[in-house]
């Protein structure tokens, strides 16, 4: 009877329907389980963190009963102290791993890889790379690629660029480089490059379109030649001249001490150089153009603007043809503000087969005399702006060879004069008028052409005072120019002298040859 009770409590129990287990209390979560051999120093910050969940009260009062167990004030100054230190240096790394955290978080937000990010940060100018490389570890360490410095640009409008910064950045670059622009820009440099907007230089003042002087040029830099000075391109000579041996384009702004020998030297690093820009440079247009000649073979563009205002006469016949003969792929050439005579013009011009865009801005010397026998050549763009010894009949047979059918490739001319042009028999008698030009009648034939002709409504013209010397070196380079000319205003426009199969005054004849070369180097120099 007991077995039957028995089983048949067995049986109760198993058919019963089991009690639900009990409702867990709260409790807090488990604490991490220790990880074996773990590091000391990791288990007693670990412990100490865990602290940080009581009441700051419970902190103070642990500290202060610390520092009674202490009997020497020394210690407790001591003690005090070194909690501080404690604190800051767990500040200092709890913020770099969140930088740290940020970076990886940024790494996989940025949806562009490594290699596209430095592909885009190579496109960027280079005030923008090192902007964002101060932004993140992840942008940082994609700034630091030579390619991102492929094209150096530190012109600034105000000082801000010493040696070291690019000595920096051309090191960054390395052997990428391709394009390095330096200097003070006082205003943007696309207004005055490949346009009609040119340094205007008078016997009155010197002034650019920008209406920034050459005066507060000078005294300007007199405060900043201690930024960039001789040895700022000494970087492309390291390493064999690795840095400098592809550079493309080569743009200086402004670095008065600058000097023939350090330019010369940097310009022998850059074989492959296409463009180079040099506007304030004091450095002498001869030297320059026989480095150039030496060195840059392939060079395409070249634009140079005097920093003495219409008094560098250093260029001699011989410098002209080396340039010609070793720099035949150039295409654009700009020569402003320099004493430039006509018979060097006409070497440049015609001995350049590929010219395209020609500027002689401010030329102090040009009367225009070059332009005969150029009815042939590929010129697009002519600008003579401001030169103030350009002759009104130069002008017009210059337009009546254009009516004749020649410079048939000719798109821009510019001969705008602050001063107007001067007067075939009296260079003091200034034109303002256009009324001897039929422009007019240009435009109709050549619906193509850009003709700027701005010239002052009225004006006097009032020369400084000059020494007879120079009187007499600009009157003899004058008779030179003009020795070999027809006199008289110019009427045909079928005029043998733009005929470019008949050669010039100056050419073919051994005495106007020996006579040319015998150039007035003995200009007072402003600076």
């Amino acid at each position: 009877m007991d077995a039957t009770l028995l089983l048949d409590r067995s049986a109760v129990a198993a058919t019963s329907p089991k009690p639900k287990p009990k409702r867990p209390c709260c409790s807090p979560e488990p604490r991490p389980i220790p990880i074996p051999n773990q590091n000391p120093v990791d288990m007693l910050l670990e412990s100490f963190l865990a602290l940080l969940d009581s009441s700051t009260v419970n902190l103070d009062l642990a500290l202060d009963r610390i520092l009674d167990s202490s009997a020497c004030e020394s210690d407790k100054n001591d003690m005090i102290g070194r909690a501080l230190r404690l604190g800051s240096a767990l500040t200092e790394a709890a913020m770099r791993s969140t930088r740290k955290r940020a970076s990886m978080h940024n790494s996989v937000a940025w949806a562009l890889s490594p290699d596209l990010t430095i592909k885009v940060f190579s496109l960027l100018d280079t005030q923008s790379v090192c902007h964002a490389a101060a932004s993140c570890s992840f942008f940082r360490k994609c700034a630091v690629d030579p390619l991102c410095y492929s094209n150096i640009d530190l012109t600034t409008v105000v000082p801000k660029v010493n040696n070291m910064v690019v000595s920096t950045m051309i090191q960054r670059a390395g052997k990428v480089l391709r394009s390095l622009k330096l200097g003070v820009v006082p205003s943007s440099p696309n207004s005055s490059v490949g346009t009609s907007q040119a340094l205007v230089y008078s016997m009155r003042n010197t002034t650019d379109a920008s209406g920034f002087s050459w005066n507060d040029k000078r005294s300007r830099q007199g405060k900043e030649s201690f930024i960039l000075s001789r040895s700022c391109l000494a970087p492309l000579i390291a390493d064999g001249g690795a840095p400098g041996a592809l550079l493309r384009r080569l743009h200086l702004y402004n670095i008065e001490r600058m000097d023939n020998t350090a330019f010369g030297v940097a310009l022998s690093a850059c074989p492959s150089l296409l463009d180079l820009e040099i506007v304030g440079l004091h450095v002498e247009l001869r030297q320059t153009l026989e480095s150039v000649s030496r060195h840059c073979h392939l060079i395409e563009r070249l634009f140079f603007e005097s920093s003495k205002t219409g008094r560098d006469d250093s260029l001699k016949l011989p410098t002209c043809n080396d340039l010609v003969n070793n720099c035949p792929h150039l295409t654009s050439l700009a020569l402003r503000g320099f004493k430039l005579h006509d018979f060097k013009a006409r070497v440049l011009v015609k001995g350049f087969r590929k010219l395209k865009h020609a500027d002689f801005s401010t030329s102090y010397s040009i009367t225009g005399d070059f332009l005969r026998n150029l009815g042939g050549s590929s010129l697009e763009v002519l600008i003579l702006r401001d030169c103030i010894h350009l002759r009104e009949m130069e002008v017009s047979r210059l337009l009546s060879a254009i009516l004749a059918g020649r410079f048939k490739h000719l798109t821009h001319l510019d001969i705008s004069n602050r001063e107007g042009l001067a007067s075939d028999g009296d260079w003091y008698h200034r034109s303002f008028t256009t009324g001897f030009m039929s422009l007019e009648q240009v435009l109709e034939e050549r619906p193509n052409l850009k003709i700027v002709a701005d010239f002052p409504a009225e004006g006097s013209f009032l020369e400084e005072q000059t020494t007879s010397s120079d009187m007499n070196s600009d009157v003899n380079s004058l008779s030179l120019l003009s020795s070999h000319t027809s006199d008289g205003l110019f009427t045909s426009s079928s005029d043998s002298s733009y005929n470019s199969d008949q050669g010039s005054g100056n050419e073919g004849s051994p005495s106007s040859s020996h006579a040319i070369q015998e150039e007035s180097s003995d200009e007072v120099d402003y600076l």
